[in-house]
């Protein structure tokens, strides 16, 4: 029996066909247009989910269910000893405290833990925590690695629109008028527990430019012993951009971090893109010490 299986959910934005190239399971969200149920990156893909959305004020997204997860556990653990769970962070979704809740009947052998974090963040532990699994590290060193480094992340998202935010009710319809009246973009931030607002500007280069900005003072102060270590990357996510507007901020990135690694560049987890629509940009760092 092997020993140890690293599973997450659909929030980190990885793939079916990257979970099953390393090794690693991924748990869909379940998502609600119009009444009927859609999984992430199983019955819907990003460009229709967009699609739709745009069309509907009807969206919202689910946890996944208690049968679902028990499901997948139960055939995982007939051939592994072990599971760890890295779900989305409690501080979006109530899915994380369920899990463990459910884990409990499974005398040890599912350790779910709540990282704090989502999207790219998140993708960036899982596949350390498979990395370690796959150097032979125990439960034990592996779960403790996970919740020493849990905060050592930081996300910022700009949006070209505020309808979205407004849609899942999370922004006064007010307030979204006056902003899109206005063409003004939210740059949001978050450390797991909620998305906060920290500027309003106008243009996307102007917004670029703010992220950056936050991001190097984090490395200066905050994370500026790990930052001198090499222990932080770099990683951009988003929803529906082109190739070309995302080569530039690649190339915008490496002048202003000549010294750092862009470690991924990937489409935003619809879980989020849900409330931000399409056009989204999102810049963070993270810890890293396996990849």
């Amino acid at each position: 029996m092997k020993k140890i299986v690293i599973v997450t959910d659909s929030s980190s934005g990885i793939t079916q066909a990257e979970a099953k190239t390393n090794g690693i399971v991924v748990v869909p969200i379940p998502f609600t247009i119009d009444g009927k149920e859609y999984l992430e990156d199983k019955t819907i893909t990003a460009p229709k989910f967009f699609e739709m959305i745009a069309k509907t004020d009807n969206v919202s997204t689910s946890q996944t269910s208690r049968f679902t997860l028990e499901e997948t556990w139960n055939k995982l653990l007939e051939e592994y000893e072990h599971i760890i769970y890295i779900p989305i962070t409690s501080g979006l979704s109530g899915a994380c405290h369920n899990a463990i809740q459910y884990a409990k009947q499974y005398d040890g052998r599912v350790s779910v833990i709540d990282n704090l974090r989502i999207s790219v963040a998140l993708k960036v532990c899982v596949y350390e925590a498979a990395k370690m699994a796959e150097q032979g590290k125990s439960v034990e060193e592996i779960v403790n690695y996970l919740y020493e480094t849990k905060d050592k992340f930081s996300i910022y998202l700009t949006l070209t629109t505020l309808k979205y935010l407004r849609k899942g009710g999370r922004i006064t319809p007010a307030a979204a008028m006056i902003g899109d009246m206005l063409r003004l973009k939210p740059i949001l931030y978050t450390r797991g527990q909620n998305f906060d607002k920290t500027a309003m500007v106008l243009t996307l280069a102007q917004a670029k430019k703010k992220m950056m900005a936050e991001i190097k003072k984090e490395l200066q102060t905050e994370f500026k012993t790990e930052y001198e270590q090499g222990k932080m990357i770099l990683f951009v996510a988003h929803t529906a951009l082109s190739d070309n507007e995302l080569q530039k901020f690649k190339t915008e990135i490496s002048n202003e971090f000549p010294n750092m690694k862009i470690l991924y560049v990937d489409p935003l987890c619809l879980a989020v893109g849900c409330h931000t629509g399409p056009g989204a940009l999102g810049f963070g760092i993270a810890i890293c010490n396996y990849l």
